[in-house]
């Protein structure tokens, strides 16, 4: 597992943040260890690094539990794989071949890893600038933000923090959310949100190009292919090598923290079918199909977002934009379904 420290070379920038109703506010400092450029490839956000002195993307993904290099781009690269005994690996579209490979150095920003053994999986190829995943596993040692009106993808290391807003960016308007604790072999960002004034789990998957509720959940909502207003969107791919079929429905309200969208559409597919595992308790539980909803970079681009893992909440503000997109899951195949033009609603307390 990398460690936060791999960013020896890292300016350390410490933010002081204030908050009168907190006591402690005032040792509060926020130390930035790393601030990467992110873009955004019509659905994953991309940070550019290289393998072995060769330009790649990498894909910044909370979604995964953990970081790993597809298969396509192992073989463009020119990296030797072999089978990873005693893995198995799930995710959209089914379960995916699970093989290793050594990289000789690996960079992002002006951060390098020698001689590092990495996961090689995935069946569908996403385009040359999609090579890399990097998982949870990297991003729940630091704390998080992703400012995409900036275009950049910050990570933190709060010191005596405890009891503070680490929105610093902000002093109204700031919404806050509980993440779930998990396993640590399996770490995911879990929130509750509500959707029809119902709560759904959801995953934070900065690695979704889109939000999205699994059919069997929209079901359980109140809406289903043939619910009036719903649009089919075709098929799509994830990690696993079958397509699933996606639609976008109606639906009344969403709410996070403060935050409330009304009348809004949200993408439906059933995301988890041929990924459910009946082997125990060896993958995370969105791999067993357990986790209804992805909250996915839709999101984040209509939000400025912090992911504190030290304090087990995220911190976000609105900065516009449609907040759920309709896309199907495939990144090169679904950039002409519009945006679908909802925006959230009143600020409740």
């Amino acid at each position: 597992m990398m460690r936060v420290a791999w960013f020896a070379r890292s300016l350390a920038i410490g933010l002081m943040l204030a908050n009168a109703g907190v006591a402690a506010a005032a040792n509060c400092n926020m130390v930035q260890i790393a601030a990467l450029p992110v873009r955004s490839d019509g659905s994953f956000l991309i940070v550019d690094g290289t393998i072995n002195g060769q330009k790649i993307g990498i894909i910044a993904d909370t979604g995964a539990s953990r970081s790993l290099i597809l298969r396509s781009a192992a073989d463009r690269l020119g990296l030797a794989r072999r089978r990873a005994r005693g893995y198995r690996m799930f995710g959209v579209g089914g379960e995916t071949r699970v093989e290793a490979t050594w990289i000789d150095e690996f960079k992002v920003g002006d951060s390098v890893r020698k001689d590092w053994r990495v996961l090689v999986a995935g069946e569908h190829d996403f385009g040359a600038d999609s090579s890399f995943v990097l998982g949870e596993d990297f991003f729940q040692l630091a704390d998080v933000e992703f400012d995409l009106e900036h275009h950049v993808l910050r990570l933190f290391q709060p010191k005596d923090c405890d009891g503070v807003s680490l929105a610093y960016w902000a002093t109204d308007g700031v919404g806050e959310a509980e993440i779930e604790a998990t396993d640590d072999a399996h770490p995911q960002v879990i929130l509750t949100v509500q959707i029809n004034g119902r709560p759904v789990r959801a995953l934070l998957d900065s690695g979704a190009g889109s939000s999205a509720l699994t059919k069997s959940e929209a079901a359980r909502l109140g809406v289903i292919p043939e619910t009036p207003g719903v649009m089919a969107l075709g098929s799509g791919f994830g990690l696993g090598a079958q397509a699933i079929d996606n639609w976008v429905g109606p639906f009344e309200s969403f709410v996070i923290g403060n935050e409330i969208i009304r009348n809004t559409t949200i993408r439906f597919a059933d995301l988890w079918k041929n990924a459910t595992y009946t082997g125990g308790d060896l993958v995370p539980r969105h791999a067993r199909g357990e986790l209804p909803m992805l909250l996915g970079a839709d999101f984040l681009r209509a939000h400025r977002v912090l992911i504190s893992h030290s304090q087990r909440k995220i911190y976000f503000t609105y900065t516009g934009g449609p907040v759920f997109q309709r896309r199907a899951m495939a990144p090169r195949t679904d950039a002409s379904h519009p945006d679908d033009g909802t925006k959230p609603g009143q600020n409740v307390n």
